[in-house]
């Protein structure tokens, strides 16, 4: 009895021990939770290292050409890695680039669940200690060469700074603000055509807006406003110069140059060398040449030489056809040599101006009909029949 009770009470007790034996060996088993790790790789200029990959690995007593990783995470093109799955333990990470190690840290726990930051800084002083005397060379050379690369870039947004903000001034009538930020800009870089420019353009707008005061006031315009337009005109040439030498000159820079130097030439009565650069304007830019062409007739138009005008106007009429101005200023400019025929005592205009103005009315926009209407009286003045009805702003259906 008593023996098949102890057989019984430990037959029981050892189920029982095997049930403790067999959960403390599941416990066991549990795998941790894996670690992560994310961070950025500095070059020895401090630049982000833009191609390469971070490997981890256990094997520090292997070669290593033939050592094993368990992990590796690619660096992207702003110098950050990422990954997970990374057994906790201590590490050595290493940095590759173009399958050669070039950095490296040990000692890295990672411990289960956690995200690790490791980041690798090749500009830290014991990177630097070990390189090579020739390493070393190249790096400072490299450093100073960047140095320079970022004072000239840091120069130009300044620069641009500068520019836009004259832009703004000029536009919004704040002239002398403008001049005084353009000087400032030309003296930093004198051979920046598109600078002159900027200049040229505020200085012309305080030469105009000084002209129209004298007008307004019914004064005659002071001496310094045609020292104004020769300001504007000096720095129209000096932009049409710097842009000519430089090693890449360009085109719209050159064609907007002439284009306001005409303009500023004009303006001080120089109609000779305004016609001159509207001219040099068009060979610039032959797209915009319609629009030279027009301004050399109306600057041409406006100093009373009507046959210059008129020539100029046919030479923007050939560049667009369908500019309307155009041919507006060819037929005021021939319209003064309209004769009277003696027989018929009738107005006789001379060849192409009536037709000038009848091309005018059929393509002038909705915002010229009072040109239109001055037209129309003009052709019925003389005699001419309007046969060209208005058609601009129409809406097509």
């Amino acid at each position: 009895m008593i023996n098949r009770i102890g057989r019984r009470w430990s037959a029981g007790l050892g189920a029982a021990l095997a049930v403790v034996v067999a959960l403390s060996t599941q416990a066991g088993w549990a795998q941790p939770a894996p670690a992560s790790v994310h961070g950025h790789v500095n070059n020895a200029i401090g630049a982000p290292l833009a191609k390469g990959e971070v490997k981890l690995t256990q094997d520090r007593a292997s070669e290593e050409k033939s050592r094993k990783y368990t992990n590796t995470f690619e660096i992207d093109a702003s110098g950050n890695f990422k990954g997970t799955g990374i057994a906790p333990g201590s590490y050595l990470a290493v940095v590759f680039q173009d399958d050669k190690s070039v950095d490296y840290i040990d000692n890295v726990t990672f411990t289960a669940g956690e995200d690790h930051l490791l980041n690798f800084d090749m500009t830290r002083k014991e990177y630097i200690d070990k390189m090579t005397p020739e390493e070393k060379k190249q790096l400072e050379e490299f450093k100073k060469k960047n140095a320079d690369v970022t004072a000239a870039n840091a120069k130009i947004a300044n620069l641009n700074a500068l520019l836009t903000q004259a832009r703004a001034d000029t536009k919004a009538g704040n002239f002398e603000p403008a001049i005084t930020a353009m000087q400032q800009a030309t003296s930093a870089k004198p051979d920046e055509g598109i600078l002159w420019v900027a200049l040229g353009d505020a200085q012309l707008g305080s030469a105009d807006a000084a002209a129209k005061a004298a007008k307004t006031a019914g004064k005659p315009a002071d001496p310094s406003v045609q020292t104004k337009f020769a300001d504007a005109a000096a720095s129209y040439k000096k932009a049409v110069d710097a842009n000519a030498a430089s090693k890449k000159p360009n085109v719209e820079t050159a064609a907007a140059a002439y284009n306001q130097l005409g303009q500023a030439l004009a303006k001080s009565g120089d109609g000779k060398g305004a016609s001159e650069a509207y001219e040099q304007a068009a060979k610039a830019l032959p797209a915009n040449a319609g629009m030279y062409f027009y301004n050399e007739a109306a600057t041409l138009y406006n100093a009373g030489k009507l046959d210059d005008a008129a020539v100029a106007a046919d030479k923007a009429i050939a560049a667009d056809p369908k500019r309307a101005d155009a041919y507006y200023i060819k037929g005021q400019s021939l319209i003064p040599k309209a004769t009277v025929d003696p027989k018929t005592q009738k107005i006789v205009a001379p060849p192409g101006c009536v037709e000038a103005y009848q091309q005018f009315i059929e393509l002038a926009a909705p915002n010229e009909q009072a040109r239109v209407d001055e037209v129309k009286g003009i052709l019925t003045g003389i005699g001419a029949e309007v046969k060209s009805s208005y058609k601009a702003g129409r809406t097509k259906k």
